[in-house]
């Protein structure tokens, strides 16, 4: 039971079950001994009456004298009681009728005892000194036993409702009990990157759970602030660099065209423009990173046709593919329209497509499938390079992360699937990268609902 619930469900129904039970052991053991107790006062009232019945002169009657007086009195009460009456130095002796000559079994030792009697069952037996005589008068215990077999009968249907009513009883408390920490769960889980300023709420009450509450809400606060430090550095030094990297691309323009450099040195100026170009690309892709995180991109998400955009999109990129070898082919099904920007999406179909052409083989086949639903719109850009692992395919969107093979002249930044998941987030869909169908290359796949987010929409 991984439930906390269901293992606080478990232990009180259980607890409380074994409880009622040895409350029940407890009662039965009371219940019997007072009911047996009930059979040794009836045998002592029998004993009382006999007593009188005998008189005084008890000591110097004969067996049927003793008969005579007492004979009345012992089938009046056949029904209940077995009496037998001996005096051991003599041979006086009384049985009742109903005893039929058998003896009552007697438990050396002892006073008051349970017997079981062959065609009577189970008696309840007291002895009496009545001195010089010795006098045994049992009563059947059945109405005993039937009275215990009822009470574990019933105690059993107890037990059982007790189960099923403290499954029902503890459920409902763990629920209560739980709902704050479901409460912190769930607003835990709605608290990321993009969404720090949430916190848990706190009851008045002051428990372990409120402190609890309290201690995340400041850990919150401190990676809100941690994150704001992050961004606002990222974009300050973005900021920063731009301008000092301009003037040093513009004086090295300025070199290379003044035409007085050696060969040599205008080479190395000329790497250097490219690099500077390079690096100004980077810091472009972070700031837009910083923005896209902080959702401060406006998108203006307004039903379009996947078909028409696709058609135009693939005319550049089957300029990019006979460009390096390549082919390049795609497919559209469907005629929802579809809400987000076509610059963006754009954008991350190129980016897709860029990796997509660099890994493939001379030759190979980038191939597009998109379909459109009343639900979501499903993209999938699938090439013939060598493919990646389980582990690389879910590192693959994280920034500066590359898996280009040897050779395939990538010289990218590592930040294009990272902008591409941006984008797809922002217009509320998902993207993955997925085995190819064939079994060697990769597939990305993004999606993006037809019912574009509240918030985004604006």
């Amino acid at each position: 039971m991984r439930s906390i619930g269901a293992r606080l469900t478990f232990w009180y129904a259980l607890s409380a079950t074994i409880t009622m039970a040895i409350l029940f052991l407890a009662g039965y053991q009371l219940l019997e001994s007072r009911l047996i107790k009930g059979l040794d006062q009836l045998n002592e009232a029998e004993f009382r009456q006999l007593e009188v019945r005998l008189g005084p002169d008890y000591k110097r009657l004969n067996s049927q004298q003793m008969d005579e007086r007492i004979r009345e009195t012992s089938e009046s009460g056949a029904v209940l009681f077995y009496i037998a009456i001996d005096e051991p130095h003599t041979d006086i002796r009384f049985r009742s009728r109903n005893l039929h000559g058998r003896e009552v079994p007697d438990i050396k030792g002892k006073r008051a005892y349970s017997a079981q009697m062959g065609g009577l069952g189970e008696l309840r037996v007291d002895e009496f000194l009545m001195p010089p005589f010795d006098v045994t008068i049992a009563t059947s215990a059945r109405s005993v036993r039937d009275g215990m077999r009822e009470y574990l009968k019933v105690s059993a249907y107890l037990l059982v409702a007790m189960l099923v009513a403290s499954l029902g009883i503890g459920l409902g408390l763990s629920r209560l009990l739980l709902r704050p920490i479901r409460a912190i769960r769930e607003t835990a889980r709605r608290i990321g990157s993009d969404n720090l300023s949430e916190r848990i709420p706190v009851a008045d009450v002051e428990d372990e759970l409120t402190e609890l509450a309290k201690l995340l809400n400041r850990m919150f606060d401190r990676l809100e602030s941690a994150f704001d430090q992050i961004r606002r550095f990222s974009q300050e030094a973005s900021h920063e660099l731009k301008t000092p990297l301009s003037l040093i691309r513009l004086h090295a323009e300025q070199m290379l065209g003044d035409g007085d450099l050696p060969p040599a040195h205008a080479e190395a100026l000329l790497v250097q423009i490219e690099e500077l170009a390079r690096l100004n690309q980077i810091i472009d892709e972070m700031l837009f990173l910083s923005r896209a995180e902080a959702k401060a991109i406006p998108l203006d998400l307004k039903p379009r046709d996947p078909a028409r955009f696709l058609e135009t999109f693939a005319q550049d990129a089957q300029a990019l593919a006979e460009h390096g070898g390549r082919r390049f082919d795609w497919s559209h099904r469907g005629k929802t329209p579809v809400p987000f920007e076509d610059k963006w999406v754009r954008q991350v179909l190129l980016n897709v497509l860029t990796n997509a052409l660099n890994v493939s083989p001379e030759g190979g086949l980038v191939e597009l499938k998109s379909r459109a639903t009343p639900t979501l719109w499903r993209v999938s850009v699938e090439d013939e390079g060598p493919g990646l692992t389980a582990d690389q395919r879910s590192r693959i969107f994280e920034r500066f992360v590359r898996f280009a093979p040897p050779g395939a002249g990538d010289r990218g930044s590592g930040l294009g699937l990272t902008i591409s998941k941006s984008i797809i987030e922002l217009h509320g869909g998902r993207i993955r990268a997925e085995p190819a169908t064939a079994g060697r290359g990769l597939r990305i796949v993004f999606e993006i609902p037809v019912t574009a987010p509240l918030d985004l929409a604006a």
